[in-house]
Formats: structure tokens, C-alpha cells, sequence
């Protein structure tokens, strides 16, 4: 099992939730978050946040899912990550999970 956290700026909010029910995920949590980048040297394609000392409106998604799953939904984010013609992106991060009570 494993705990995915998914970022992504608010107007994408449509497209995660398709991709999360087009991958199989039945059940997910989301809220607003503030995202903010400070000025830095790394390059905006490796920052969570695009902007650089701007709060961004965003969401965190929160999802338990089995490897097979997580696959699905890493192959979505890919292909539209791909295809934007923007900075900002969808991100995910993924941890094994051990137990849930």
C-alpha cells in the first residue's frame, strides 16, 4: 500500500480528479494549500511551485493505493505533464505505507 500526495495548482483540480477515477482510485481526499516557492537557483521544473515568491492557489490531494494503481496514476501525470505548455505541473510523491489501523 502506499500513501500518494498529489500537488497540483487549483485550475487543474478537474483534470487530477480524472485522472485519480480514470486510474482506478475509489476513494481520495483533497483541500486547498498555499503554495510558495522562495527565490532560488534550482530550476522551476524541479519545484513543487512554479512561482518564485508568489503564493500560488493550489490543492493536495491524499490517496491509499495498491503499486499497480499508483502506476496508473503516475502514467496520467506523465503524459499531461508532457503536454503543458506552462510551468506549472502535476506532482506526486509516494511512500510505502506499513500499517493502517
Amino acid at each position: 500500500m502506499k500513501l500518494i500526495h498529489i500537488t497540483a495548482v487549483k485550475e487543474f483540480e478537474k483534470k487530477v480528479k480524472d485522472i485519480l477515477l480514470h486510474s482506478g482510485v475509489q476513494v481520495f481526499s483533497y483541500h486547498e494549500v498555499r503554495g510558495f516557492k522562495a527565490n532560488s537557483s534550482v530550476s522551476s521544473s524541479d519545484n513543487w511551485f512554479a512561482s518564485s515568491g508568489v503564493e500560488t492557489e493550489s490543492l493536495m490531494f491524499t490517496i491509499f493505493a495498491n503499486d499497480e494503481v499508483l502506476e496508473k496514476i503516475i502514467e496520467h501525470i506523465r503524459k499531461f505533464n508532457t503536454q503543458q505548455e506552462f510551468e506549472s505541473r502535476i506532482h506526486l510523491a509516494a511512500v510505502g505505507v506499513e500499517q493502517i489501523i
